[in-house]
């Protein structure tokens, strides 16, 4: 079944004695993505903002420049999955034929089917300036995503990926039993509102890899908050791509990896949200 939670029963072993209920827990589906006709990749994932995903990944990919590249996408559900059909313009077609893959991606997975160390550890993307923060800003920004976790209030068992900006707070949230494909499906929400990612924050309630930088950096989004913390490749990779790296971050304070000069103990600098 295609829903994003399933309620299962079962028996529970607790203090000594069994008893039985049901719990909700996650949805896990194969997500096989399609261009012009071809397979490129089958994902595991939760079979939610479907949409959000497709865009996301394929701007995270390099796939696509923009999300106007897609002329056509339609989630089609299949009995044992669901295929995310797209159809590109010719040039970019061409493009995906000469470096089409076919991945198994397990969940969690951000570089399955990679087959050389170089593509694996590709620069990222060199953000812009952006914006500064203030610590209670950051502190604000990481505590907002609990309560808006839909998911994981019922199951415990997902990610969540997010962007607030000082304007707005929380601009969007999605949620994925990958942590790669809840911020996959962070950007192609904010590539589909026409959000600056300059003016705000991405935040992770996971740990840090080089993949997750990799993907904030095509996002745009000048800081990385996140509640654990980094892998030494992803500070390095944070530090050359111009991205403030913050970790470990708590409501009582975090750690800030890379490029400080973001986090002020001043007020921030006024921003003006402008939406294409």
């Amino acid at each position: 079944m295609h829903v994003p939670v399933q309620a299962i029963d079962r028996e529970i072993w607790r203090d000594g004695a069994a008893s039985e209920g049901t719990r909700l827990i996650p949805e896990e589906t194969p997500l096989a993505l399609t261009y012009n006709g071809g397979s490129y990749a089958v994902m595991m994932g939760t079979p939610q903002n479907l949409e959000d995903f497709a865009v996301g990944f394929s701007l995270d990919e390099g796939i696509i420049r923009s999300v106007d590249d897609i002329k056509s996408l339609e989630v089609v559900r299949l009995d044992d999955g669901i295929e995310l059909r797209m159809w590109l313009a010719s040039e970019d077609a061409a493009r995906i034929s000469e470096r089409r893959r076919h991945i198994a991606g397990p969940t969690g997975c951000g570089i399955c089917g990679i087959d050389s160390i170089a593509e694996a550890v590709r620069p990222a993307a060199v953000v812009p300036p952006g914006s500064s923060f203030t610590p209670q800003q950051i502190m604000t920004a990481i505590q907002a995503i609990a309560p808006l976790q839909s998911i994981n209030m019922q199951t415990r068992a997902v990610h969540a990926a997010a962007f607030w900006s000082p304007s707005n707070g929380i601009v969007a949230l999605r949620e994925d039993v990958g942590r790669h494909n809840a911020l996959d499906k962070l950007a192609g929400s904010l590539a589909r509102s026409r959000t600056d990612a300059s003016v705000g924050m991405v935040l992770l309630t996971s740990r840090v890899s080089v993949e997750m930088v990799q993907k904030t950096a095509a996002i745009g989004a000048p800081v990385l908050v996140a509640v654990s913390a980094p892998t030494a490749l992803a500070v390095r990779t944070a530090e050359a791509a111009g991205i403030t790296l913050i970790a470990i971050a708590r409501s009582d304070g975090f750690e800030v990896f890379t490029h400080q000069s973001r986090v002020t103990a001043h007020r921030a600098q006024e921003i003006i949200d402008v939406v294409a």
